[in-house]
């Protein structure tokens, strides 16, 4: 509906325009091909015209309150008196002029002057997705990148370099170097000790073993008693076993 409108609105301009312009003097055609024109004078005249259109409507597409459709249309009228301005420079170059001002803009398809937003086109639906920039994604640096930033520094190499780490290692060691001392001496003094200790108690068994020898030699005494021969030994055994085999075989009447 809003777009009906707007070309409604749009044809009653022109109407209003052009019958206006019907009171006036009739104004000098530009020629719709470049190359119908023979003199340079007329050329760059018909260029300059342009420019100036083009700078009208660059000025009316600025406003954001002309609606989507007319922004689109005066988008496209522009890029259409861009292409009408290249070809009319090219024929002021081919007539002998001097091509200084022309500027070709560059169309991505390599097909002459490419298509081109201005002012608030530049935010409609669709076009303003173009001038975003994607998100640049962090790359993710691989094992080669990170091991290619390391130097002698990381492992430590060139701590002592500036002089800082030697003043602070120097408090740092007197003060290691004076507590092993302190803890070497006493360590020292619970060894004496214990040797010390040691000796004492060696000292003390030493004496209660002389007093338990002296002891045992009072308790001492000594029994005379008369030891048998090896005969006697002898017949103390047969004896022992022929009792032995009389109490195994023999009756108890025959034993008596």
């Amino acid at each position: 509906m809003a777009r009906n409108e707007e070309k409604a609105q749009s044809m009653l301009n022109r109407f209003i325009t052009m019958k206006s312009e019907e009171k006036k003097k009739p104004k000098e055609r530009r020629p719709f091909l470049a190359s119908e024109c023979r003199d340079l004078s007329d050329a760059d005249k018909w260029r300059q015209q342009i420019m100036r259109e083009i700078g009208r409507k660059v000025a009316e597409i600025q406003n954001e309150g002309l609606g989507e459709h007319r922004l689109r249309d005066l988008n496209d009228e522009i890029n259409k008196l861009i292409r009408e301005k290249v070809h009319w420079e090219k024929r002021i170059v081919e007539l002998g002029g001097k091509d200084g001002n022309i500027v070709d803009v560059p169309n991505p398809s390599g097909h002459g002057p490419g298509y081109r937003y201005f002012g608030a086109a530049k935010k409609l639906p669709g076009v303003k997705e173009l001038f975003e920039k994607p998100p640049e994604l962090r790359k993710r640096r691989s094992r080669y990148d990170i091991y290619k930033r390391i130097d002698v520094s990381y492992y430590g190499y060139r701590d002592d370099e500036d002089g800082v780490l030697e003043k602070v290692e120097r408090g740092a060691e007197e003060r290691i170097r004076a507590e092993s001392v302190a803890e070497w001496v006493r360590l020292e003094e619970i060894e004496k000790e214990a040797w010390k200790m040691e000796e004492d108690v060696v000292m003390e068994e030493r004496r209660e073993r002389e007093r338990g020898m002296e002891e045992e030699k009072e308790k001492e005494f000594v029994v005379h008693v008369s030891l048998p021969d090896e005969k006697e030994f002898e017949k103390m055994v047969l004896e022992k076993k022929k009792r032995e085999l009389l109490s195994k075989y023999a009756s108890e009447e025959l034993l008596e």
